[in-house]
C-alpha cells in the first residue's frame, strides 16, 4: 500500500502543433467561423462547421506563453517559439513571456505571435488575409482600450470579415444549458489568475454586479511551490512551477471543512493512509560506494593514462612550435650570410634583437629544447610499452617521464592530483561493501501531506498568502445581497461552476456547504459543475457560431469597426455589456459671459495699430 501512494512526475514535453490541413466543408459553401478561446493559460482554437466531417473539438491546444531566444554568437537571427514549440517552459522559464495582464490582454505584440500561430497550423491559406469569421472570447467586463486594440489587430492586419467577442464563462453556461433549466443562474468562474462571480438574469449578464477575486490556478501553484521549498531545502532547484501545477491537476482536493480536515491530518494513522509521496528523478551511483580493489586498480590505471596521452599530446605541439620558431631563425640567420643586410636588420628590429650573437645564442637553446623534448617522446613511448606488457598491480609512478621534467609537465600532474588523492600507498584492509547510511529513493521524495489541501484553499481563504480580499463564500454572498430575496432565489437554483481551477475534487460539496450556511432555513439551491469546465467555453462557442453563422446578431462587420470605433460590441447572449464612451460635453459660452471680453477688447484698442 505505501508504494502504491508513491508517484512519479511525468515531466511531460510539449509536443509541435503540426500544421494542419483544413478540409473543403471548411471553404464551402462559404469560409465557417474560426473559434479561438483566448485564455490565459491556455489557447484552444477550431472550427464551427454544421457538417459533420469537420471536428468538433479545439484542434489546437497551447500555452499562451513566447519566448525569444538570444540566438547564436555565429550570426543566427533570434528565434521567436509559440506554445507547445517551447517544450518545455522550465529551461525557458525566465524569457517567458505572456500578451496578458491577469486576464487582460494587453501586450498586443505577443497576442500578434498568438494569433499568426493559430492561422498558421490551422492552414488557413487564404493570400493576405484571413477569410474566416472570428469568434474571439474576452474577459468580463473587458476594458474597452483592450476590445479596441484587438479589433483594431483582427481587422488592419488579418483583415477578417467580422468578428463576434464572448464571455468564456458564459460560453459554457450557454452549452451546458438543458431543457428544464432556467436562464438565470449564478457563475462561478474560476481560472489560471482570477476568480468571477457572475450573477446570470433572464439570459444576460448583470455586469454592475459581477465581482473579480484575483486569485487562481497560478497563485495556487506559486504558494504551493514556496510551501515545498521551505519544507525540502534541498531540492530547491527540483521543485519547479511545472511539477507544482501537475500536483494541483492530480492530488490536490477541496476540503468540504478545512478546519476539520487539518485535525484528521494531525493523527498519524490518516497521514500514513492518505499522504502521497512524488518521487523526484535521482541517480542510484555513489562515488566511492562498492567499488573493489580491481575497480579501483582499474581507474587508477585508466586516469594515469590519460594523463600521459595529455603530456605526450602538450609535448608534440610544443615541439611544432618551437621547430617553426627554429625555421624562421635559420632563415634569418642565412640573411646574414648571403650579404642582404637590410633584410637581416629588418627581421632583427621584428624579432627585438640586438645582434647576430644574440640570434645565434637563441638559436642554440632552442635547438636544445627541441632535442629534449623527442627525447622526452621517446621515453614516454618507451614508457607506454612497458607499462602495457608488465602492468603492475602496485600503486602506480606518477613519474614515467623521468626525472627530467619540464614546468608545463610538472603543472599539468599537479593539476590532476585531485584524481589521485584518494589513492594513498597504504595498505587496503578487507572491507566488505559500503552501504547507504539512507534510503536515497527516500531522500528524493516529496511527502504531500496537508498541502494537498493549503494550495487549493486560497480561492476561499486568500489571508492564507496575505491577499487582504475575499473569498468565494464571501463573494458569492455579498453578490446575492444586492438583490431583493426573490431573485436571490431564482439565482440559487442554478450555481454552475466552470474554469479548469474548478475541477478539484470537492468543490461542489464546498459551494454547497458554504450555501447552506447562508440561504435561510429549509430554502433550496441547486449547485452544478460544466461536463467539461475547461473545453466547455470553446464548446459553447461553437454551438453559437453555428447558430447564429448566417445572422447578424452578435457580429461586429468591417463597416461597424470603421464607423463606431475598435471598442464597439454587438451584445448577445453570452458576450459582456457593451459602455460606449461618452465624452463631456463643453458647455456654449453665453452672452452674459462673453460682454466683459468684448469691453475688455474695445478700452484697449486694436492691437494691430497699437503695434
Amino acid at each position: 500500500a505505501a508504494a502504491s501512494r508513491v508517484f512519479a512526475f511525468r515531466d511531460v514535453r510539449w509536443a509541435p502543433d503540426p500544421v494542419l490541413e483544413p478540409s473543403a466543408a471548411v471553404r464551402t459553401p462559404q469560409p465557417v467561423p474560426l473559434v479561438i478561446d483566448n485564455g490565459s493559460f491556455q489557447t484552444r482554437a477550431g472550427w464551427a462547421a454544421p457538417d459533420p466531417s469537420v471536428p468538433a473539438e479545439p484542434l489546437l491546444r497551447f500555452r499562451s506563453l513566447a519566448a525569444r531566444s538570444r540566438g547564436a554568437r555565429g550570426g543566427a537571427g533570434a528565434e521567436t517559439q509559440v506554445g507547445n514549440d517551447l517544450g518545455s517552459p522550465e529551461p525557458l522559464r525566465w524569457l517567458l513571456r505572456s500578451p496578458f495582464d491577469r486576464n487582460v490582454s494587453v501586450q498586443l505584440e505577443l497576442q500578434e505571435l498568438l494569433l499568426d500561430h493559430v492561422f498558421q497550423r490551422l492552414g488557413v491559406a487564404s493570400q493576405g488575409c484571413v477569410d474566416h469569421p472570428i469568434v474571439l472570447t474576452e474577459a468580463v467586463c473587458n476594458p474597452l482600450y483592450s476590445r479596441q486594440m484587438m479589433s483594431e489587430l483582427l481587422f488592419e492586419c488579418y483583415q477578417v470579415p467580422k468578428v463576434s467577442y464572448g464571455v468564456d464563462s458564459l460560453y459554457s453556461f450557454y452549452h451546458n444549458r438543458k431543457q428544464n433549466w432556467p436562464c438565470s443562474g449564478l457563475v462561478i468562474s474560476s481560472g489560471y489568475q482570477c476568480t468571477h462571480i457572475l450573477p446570470v438574469l433572464d439570459g444576460r449578464l448583470d455586469a454592475k454586479n459581477c465581482k473579480r477575486i484575483n486569485l487562481g490556478g497560478c497563485q495556487a501553484a506559486v504558494y504551493l511551490q514556496r510551501l515545498l521549498q521551505l519544507k525540502y531545502p534541498g531540492h530547491f532547484a527540483a521543485i519547479t512551477l511545472s511539477r507544482m501545477e501537475e500536483i494541483l491537476h492530480e492530488h490536490s482536493y477541496i476540503a468540504e471543512d478545512y478546519i476539520e480536515e487539518l485535525q484528521k491530518w494531525r493523527s498519524p494513522d490518516y497521514y500514513e493512509n492518505n499522504v502521497h509521496k512524488m518521487q523526484l528523478p535521482f541517480s542510484n551511483k555513489l562515488l566511492g560506494s562498492t567499488l573493489t580493489s580491481e575497480e579501483k586498480q582499474e581507474r587508477r590505471q585508466q586516469q594515469l593514462r590519460r594523463l600521459q596521452e595529455l603530456n605526450a599530446r602538450r609535448r608534440e605541439e610544443k615541439l611544432q612550435l618551437d621547430q617553426e620558431r627554429l625555421d624562421r631563425l635559420l632563415y634569418i640567420q642565412e640573411l646574414l650570410e648571403d650579404g642582404q643586410m637590410d633584410q637581416f636588420h629588418k627581421a632583427l628590429v621584428e624579432l627585438n634583437m640586438d645582434s647576430a650573437e644574440e640570434l645565434q645564442s637563441y638559436i642554440n637553446k632552442l635547438s636544445l629544447s627541441i632535442e629534449q623534448t623527442k627525447q622526452k617522446i621517446l621515453q614516454a613511448e618507451v614508457n607506454i610499452e612497458v607499462d602495457v606488457v608488465d602492468s603492475k598491480p602496485e600503486t602506480p609512478d606518477l613519474d614515467p617521464l623521468g626525472s627530467e621534467q619540464s614546468l608545463e609537465d610538472v603543472e599539468s600532474i599537479n593539476e590532476f592530483e585531485p584524481l589521485f588523492a584518494e589513492e594513498q600507498p597504504e595498505v587496503e584492509k578487507p572491507v566488505a561493501a559500503v552501504q547507504p547510511v539512507f534510503n536515497l529513493a527516500e531522500y528524493h521524495q516529496l511527502f504531500l501531506g496537508t498541502e494537498r489541501i493549503r494550495a487549493p484553499e486560497i480561492v476561499f481563504q486568500p489571508s492564507l498568502i496575505g491577499e487582504d480580499q475575499a473569498g468565494i463564500a464571501e463573494t458569492m454572498q455579498y453578490v446575492l445581497e444586492r438583490y431583493p430575496k426573490e431573485q436571490q432565489t431564482i439565482l440559487v437554483q442554478n450555481v454552475f461552476l466552470t474554469g479548469g481551477n474548478t475541477m478539484y475534487p470537492g468543490l461542489k460539496a464546498r459551494v454547497q456547504k458554504e450555501l447552506l450556511e447562508m440561504r435561510p432555513f429549509q430554502s433550496s439551491f441547486q449547485v452544478h459543475l460544466a461536463s467539461s469546465p475547461v473545453l466547455d467555453a470553446w464548446y459553447g462557442a461553437r454551438d453559437w457560431a453555428v447558430e447564429y453563422m448566417t445572422r447578424e446578431e452578435g457580429w461586429i462587420t468591417r463597416k461597424d469597426y470603421e464607423e463606431k470605433g475598435g471598442e464597439y460590441l454587438k451584445e448577445h447572449c453570452a458576450s459582456n455589456v457593451y459602455v460606449p464612451i461618452r465624452l463631456p460635453k463643453q458647455a456654449p459660452r453665453t452672452t452674459e459671459a462673453l460682454a466683459p471680453s468684448r469691453a475688455l477688447a474695445s478700452s484697449t484698442g486694436n492691437p494691430c495699430e497699437q503695434a
